[in-house]
């Protein structure tokens, strides 16, 4: 693998910005610094609940049954229906 130096990397760096040219060229910086932002405060947030210890959740209550509204015709479950309706689902 052939050594680059200040000469390649300076063509290499006039050719990119030949090739997207000046206008693109802060968007993608940006688009980039974006991008590293939020890798690094996802990884923070990854550290962080390594680190926090995750107390026991407390048992949960059983499921309370909730009793169906009745069709009276004009709903069901808060749906409006047409009164034939009503008669085929009850």
């Amino acid at each position: 693998m052939p050594n680059l130096g200040w000469p390649e990397l300076l063509l290499i760096a006039v050719v990119v910005l030949v090739l997207f040219g000046t206008k693109k060229m802060p968007d993608a910086a940006r688009s980039l610094g974006r991008s590293l932002r939020i890798f690094k405060s996802e990884t923070k947030g990854l550290v962080n609940d390594d680190k926090d210890d995750v107390p026991a959740q407390p048992q949960a209550a059983p499921a309370q049954e909730i009793p169906a509204p009745k069709a009276d015709g004009t709903t069901i479950s808060g749906v409006p229906v047409s009164p034939d309706q009503v008669n085929r689902t009850s």
